[in-house]
């Protein structure tokens, strides 16, 4: 458990547009969509070169934070947004995807490395590392030569169902990461995911 400022940032990371509004590079920005629906979180409005929206989980003030810089500056974004509020980068979480995780599992850590993500490359290079990560699996199309059409193409129809299971289950079991539970929160999404066939 870490210790709490007076609040938290939460970046989704994605690319503004339509186009890209399914793309499994998007699953940050529906990740904090659905726990802004589902905590009843203030409407979108722009700031820091994006939307954000304030709102409580549990006890613990949350702004959620899409950034409206495309992927390779999302760090823009958050770092105007982490020094205006005044805080750490252990203030700030981002929810992502990523390829090495099977499609549809979590996996939240503390710093580490970029695994070639640009986003959070972008993120190490304005806030540092010691960020924490929401990592969301999109899985890894075989071969690297695939990795880009993968990464921006959008999900398949077969996977509309369990990613609307996995985004419900990020949103209902997020009060545990407000809280600083990451261990908590990776097991209880797991455990909500197995009811579903």
């Amino acid at each position: 458990m870490f210790t709490r400022s007076s609040m938290q940032i939460w970046v989704g990371l994605g690319n503004p547009g339509a186009q890209y509004a399914m793309h499994r590079h998007n699953v940050g920005f529906m990740a904090v969509d659905a726990i802004a629906e589902v905590h009843g979180f203030s409407p979108p409005k722009r700031a820091f070169q994006g939307w954000a929206q304030e709102g409580r989980i549990g006890s613990e003030k949350i702004l959620l934070l899409k950034p409206a810089t495309f992927m390779n500056e999302s760090g823009r974004a958050a770092g105007e947004a982490m020094r205006f509020y005044k805080l750490a980068p252990g203030d700030v979480t981002a929810f992502y995807d990523e390829l090495d995780l099977a499609p549809f599992k979590v996996k939240v850590r503390v710093g580490g490395g970029t695994a070639g993500h640009n986003g959070i490359r972008s993120l190490d290079a304005h806030l540092g590392n010691e960020f924490r990560r929401v990592r969301i699996g999109i899985g890894h199309p075989g071969h690297k030569d695939r990795v880009t059409g993968h990464v921006l193409g959008n999900f398949a129809k077969a996977e509309i169902e369990p990613l609307s299971d996995l985004l419900g289950a990020i949103a209902a079991e997020a009060e545990w990461l407000a809280k600083g539970d990451d261990a908590r929160f990776m097991n209880d999404v797991a455990l909500r995911l197995q009811q579903f066939p």
